[in-house]
């Protein structure tokens, strides 16, 4: 019962802390710290998620086309591996790569704050730890997760490219092709809607698990351990949350605008 009760007190809590950041967003915004934060987070992020991106579209195309090289359908590679990326895996990958080089930060240098009492002398000088401390990294990690998956998509696709080429003797100009094909006749707002989708996942969840990881470093208590207890927690229910939210924010775009 008590583990029950924790998990819904947890949930209010981080829910406060979005709430509130979002206020902060709108009418306090700190673009200077949230651009400073993105770029020092984004550039460390950057190669890890070129490098798991680029090997996974490897992967991806060279284990799907083995299996349909035996019907000669290899030509539907660039089809698979752009709708894969774009739909799920971009946004999937790249989220949680950021929970292990973001969110964990975020989760360590708040709680370091807050049981060595800088949050507290901040609440003594009337300034709101939320908007002083989380509501810039919120945005910046919102901010970050869309730009991120949007290269991840891109290099994912080179990726399964080279493999079909290389591995497969799958002409590039036919990989491209079908993959921008795949993508056509489904706009929405300007954008390919697998694509639109996908982005728009990758933005949501990026702004729900750094609102995770500053609730946890808000909670955090006991020195060094109660840190060390606060960034286990960000990083488990954060790789939990993407799982569900992936799930219902796909459900409700492909409900909302069925394939024709």
């Amino acid at each position: 019962m008590k583990g029950f009760l924790a998990v819904f007190d947890g949930a209010g809590f981080t829910l406060d802390i979005l709430v509130r950041a979002c206020g902060f967003i709108v009418r306090k915004p700190r673009p200077a710290m949230s651009a400073r934060l993105a770029y020092e987070y984004g550039l460390k992020s950057f190669p890890v998620v070129c490098i798991v991106a680029l090997f996974s579209g490897m992967i991806i195309c060279l284990q799907t086309g083995l299996e349909i090289s035996r019907y000669g359908e290899e030509e539907v590679l660039g089809l698979v591996v752009a709708q894969f990326f774009a739909r799920e895996f971009g946004p999937f990958m790249t989220c949680i790569i950021l929970v292990g080089t973001v969110v964990s930060a975020y989760a360590a240098e708040i709680g370091t704050m807050k049981v060595s009492e800088e949050t507290d002398a901040l609440e003594v000088m009337s300034i709101d730890p939320v908007g002083y401390l989380a509501a810039p990294r919120i945005l910046a990690l919102a901010v970050m997760t869309f730009l991120l998956t949007l290269c991840a998509d891109l290099i994912g696709i080179v990726g399964g490219a080279l493999v079909a080429n290389q591995q497969l003797g799958l002409p590039f100009r036919i990989f491209f092709d079908r993959a921008l094909e795949s993508l056509e006749g489904r706009e929405w707002g300007g954008l390919p809607r697998d694509l639109y989708a996908g982005l728009v996942k990758a933005l949501l969840i990026g702004f729900v698990i750094a609102g995770v990881g500053c609730a946890q470093g808000l909670r955090a208590v006991g020195g060094a351990l109660g840190v060390g207890t606060a960034v286990r927690r960000a990083v488990i229910t954060s790789i939990v949350l993407i799982l569900i939210l992936s799930y219902i924010i796909t459900w409700l775009v492909y409900r909302a605008f069925p394939s024709d």
